[in-house]
């Protein structure tokens, strides 16, 4: 695995894909146009604790125009996929390997079912870092990574990409079962990540009120009901476990948070959004998970603006807004023709 293609320079990809990139020259990065424009210019930089560095690395938003990948590592959101995938089609072949490092649990799966091979090894991050501008993201605690073939064995290719990490200083476990790995964090992701943009404030925040733990374990039992039904069973104490390991880092945000501040999409549909989703296919309840998600989009998702859309604000009690269909349904003594007039 020569080539290596990094797929965004956000929090995680531009952590993990900065820190391989240090010494290999063979990284090259694939980057929507303010980013690649930025990291051109500058480079790419983490600020660590641990210490401060910043990389030159090849870039481009087209995947046409690098070598040509061995190895894809995918570090951007969830909703970004389907993007994704059309551009690094064009650059596959038959010996192409695409790592996941994203949150949520359909990711593996939506990639064999679009290029029909086995060509996908799960992984999981463990970092908690932030984008300050394109280009320079701040790295506060952990930045490790979990990997793990499908069907449970330690192939080849698997411990090749343990290598190049292992070799970047990057902490890298193989795991047996990758799809449990997925389903534990998912856990930790469908409590915090939501929760922290209700309180508007850090994790601690939500660890120091002893009413939480009753709605912690309510989340994380829809969580494990879903698993379960899917084949991946979580032990009995996984609300006890998520709690435990999130002691260790109780002064973060979560990603939903930064992206909520910086007014960016959430993933609340491949996270929360996707447990209630599997719960009505499976016949399984799962009403926290429905309720946070629910408040997440009201407070999170951005007004519809642009064409067709009049809005009318300003001195009023409380703004109007109306979309092409709501005017069509006015009375016809309502109507307008010509709206300038």
């Amino acid at each position: 695995m020569k080539q290596i293609l990094v797929v965004g320079a956000g929090s995680v990809g531009g952590f993990f894909g900065a820190h391989l990139a240090k010494n290999n020259p063979d990284v090259s990065f694939l980057l929507r146009p303010p980013t690649r424009d930025a990291v051109k210019l500058n480079g790419l930089t983490v600020r660590s604790a641990s210490g401060s560095f910043t990389v030159q690395p090849r870039v481009a938003s087209d995947a046409r125009e690098l070598p040509k990948p061995d190895l894809i590592i995918l570090g951007v959101k969830a909703y970004d996929l389907d993007e994704v995938m059309d551009q690094i089609e064009p650059v596959l072949s038959n010996q192409t390997v695409i790592l996941t490092l994203q949150n949520g649990i359909d990711t593996e799966d939506r990639l064999i079912a679009r290029f029909k091979r086995d060509c996908v090894v799960g992984g999981v991050a463990y970092i908690y870092s932030k984008i300050v501008e394109p280009g320079v993201i701040d790295h506060y605690k952990k930045g490790a990574v979990a990997i793990g073939e499908l069907m449970g064995y330690e192939s080849e290719r698997l411990l090749k990409i343990k290598e190049i990490f292992t070799a970047a200083d990057i902490p890298c476990h193989l795991s047996k079962d990758i799809r449990r790995s997925k389903w534990e964090k998912m856990c930790w992701n469908c409590v915090f990540n939501p929760v922290t943009v209700l309180i508007n404030d850090c994790v601690a925040k939500a660890l120091d009120h002893p009413e939480m733990f009753g709605v912690i374990r309510q989340i994380v039992g829809e969580v494990m009901g879903i698993s379960a039904t899917l084949k991946v069973p979580l032990p009995l104490d996984m609300p006890e476990r998520v709690v435990k390991a999130t002691q260790e880092i109780r002064d973060i945000h979560t990603s939903m948070y930064d992206d909520w501040k910086a007014g960016r999409p959430t993933e609340i549909a491949y996270l929360n959004g996707y447990i209630v989703e599997r719960g009505r296919e499976l016949g399984i309840p799962t009403p926290v998970n429905e309720a946070l998600t629910a408040m997440i989009k009201a407070m999170t998702e951005k007004e519809k603006t642009g064409r067709g859309v009049v809005k009318i604000d300003g001195a009023v009690v409380q703004p109007v807004s109306f979309d092409h269909k709501a005017l069509q349904q006015l009375p016809e003594d309502r109507q307008v023709p010509d709206v300038s007039t």
